[in-house]
């Protein structure tokens, strides 16, 4: 499993990608893809965050560091 999109991070044996869409009200909000595995044993869970944002790279960091928190203590 290698990055690549150059917003992702290895941690371990996840892949953390953090990602952003825009509104229709110009804002955008922040997503998350943390990812395990290969081939067909591989798992990707998506995660949409509640707030708006004024840019992208605001959301996208905003995912970012819930990502590092989610991995600090994972609820699975």
């Amino acid at each position: 499993m290698t990055p690549r999109d150059p917003h992702s991070i290895k941690v371990g044996k996840y892949l953390v990608t953090p990602f952003t869409r825009s509104t229709a009200a110009g804002e955008y909000i922040a997503l998350l893809s943390i990812r395990s595995g290969r081939g067909s044993a591989s798992h990707d869970r998506i995660y949409r965050f509640v707030g708006r944002f004024t840019t992208p790279e605001a959301a996208r960091q905003h995912a970012l560091a819930q990502g590092s928190s989610w991995l600090a203590t994972p609820l699975h």
